[in-house]
């Protein structure tokens, strides 16, 4: 199964769901959606708007592989869950966001070989396909500790600029 999560953002990703909601017509396999407070519905894909956290919990660890904006909730949420996870980052030019921090967190955790980007949306069929994409997540507790301090250097930086 193919579980993919916008977050609860009030901000539409419709471009991410539109593009997966297509795939879904494509691939053989299971693909889910959490839309959020996005106004596109899918048509090929189940989906559903919000969960409980345990609901949550079950689709990350049913999922074969997890496509994702830049959250960095859910990114751990796919490590703890030793998923392989595909980001898109929302973007401040579509509309998606209200500046482009999705996109320095995924150029970042993109470099250290966390998660696999793709930055252009028409590539994540791609992508998917790819058997390579399918890799194990270290297990041992450092990469969590790195990406809280991640974390806390954007929020540094963030108050810098205020």
């Amino acid at each position: 199964m193919i579980f993919v999560t916008v977050g609860t953002s009030s901000w539409n990703f419709t471009r991410l769901i539109k593009e997966m909601d297509r795939i879904a017509e494509e691939v053989n396999e299971e693909v889910i959606i959490q839309i959020g407070y996005d106004k596109y519905e899918p048509k090929n894909a189940k989906y559903f708007r919000t969960t409980t956290k345990e609901e949550m919990e079950r689709l990350y660890e049913s999922a074969r592989i997890i496509v994702s904006h830049a959250g960095i909730g859910t990114i751990i949420s796919a490590i703890k869950h030793n998923k392989p996870i595909i980001v898109i980052p929302r973007r401040m030019e579509y509309g998606e966001n209200f500046d482009n921090h999705q996109v320095d967190t995924a150029r970042e955790l993109e470099r250290e070989g966390i998660v696999k980007v793709v930055w252009d949306i028409e590539e994540i069929g791609k992508v998917l396909r790819d058997e390579t994409i399918n890799y194990e997540f270290r297990k041992d507790k450092r990469l969590v500790i790195a990406l809280r301090e991640y974390i806390k250097s954007l929020e540094r930086n963030e108050a810098e600029r205020e």
